[in-house]
């Protein structure tokens, strides 16, 4: 009986022993919690995790952003092309010319056409305005682009193709005041008109309408440049 007895206070023992180093144990981790340092080692944990949440976040947010800012780029870019081209209908300030034939008779002996507007006073007073930095002209409602055609076809003009009788309306959009002063300066082409009796009248508006080109683009004998060519 005694070799039983001891075993069991044997066992007890040791069970006494191990209750207490675990609430030792536990005690010591609580201690370690409760301390500045572990807390402060913890909250820079959470605040870390926190932060990276926020990180990944705006990496997404910039991704997207610069995506929408490529488009939004290309998109511009396109509309410059396109307003270059001039197939865009644009407005904004400018002039509004009507130029119109003489109503004189002319003189015995005097050649009649000095009193017709010709395609060479057209091109006179659009060349005026493009040098009076003028961003888009039309006449009557023609889109002028860099293979347009002025000339005369018996008595009208063609334009793109399309005939037109006087009085022809040229619009252009720009600095309205620029505009005006570069057709009317002394001995320009507005004082040459009107020396012949060419009726020609300017409108300054704070918006006038210029519309796209309706015709279409050929290229027989050019083509793109691939690069490396």
């Amino acid at each position: 009986m005694l070799p039983i007895k001891q075993g069991q206070a044997a066992i007890a023992l040791v069970c006494i022993v191990l209750g207490f180093m675990l609430a030792v144990q536990f005690r010591t981790t609580q201690d370690i919690k409760s301390t500045v340092p572990f807390q402060r080692i913890e909250d820079i944990s959470q605040r870390l995790a926190q932060t990276e949440k926020e990180r990944d976040s705006l990496m997404e947010e910039v991704q997207s952003l610069r995506k929408s800012s490529n488009k939004e780029v290309l998109s511009k870019e396109i509309e410059n092309v396109k307003m270059g081209a001039g197939v865009t209908p644009l407005k904004g300030p400018g002039i509004v010319v009507t130029i119109d034939d003489s109503k004189r008779q002319s003189k015995t002996g005097e050649n009649p056409n000095l009193y017709l507007i010709h395609d060479d006073d057209i091109l006179k007073v659009i060349n005026e305005l493009w040098a009076a930095s003028a961003e888009a002209v039309s006449i009557n409602e023609q889109r002028l682009i860099a293979s347009s055609e002025i000339r005369c076809a018996g008595p009208t003009l063609s334009v793109n193709n399309t005939r037109y009788s006087p009085p022809y309306e040229i619009t252009a959009i720009g600095d309205p005041k620029n505009l005006e002063n570069a057709l009317k300066m002394r001995g320009g082409v507005v004082e040459t008109l009107q020396f012949w009796g060419i009726q020609v009248s300017i409108k300054k508006l704070d918006e006038v309408n210029v519309p796209g080109y309706k015709g279409t683009f050929r290229f027989e004998y050019a083509h793109p440049v691939k690069e490396g060519e």
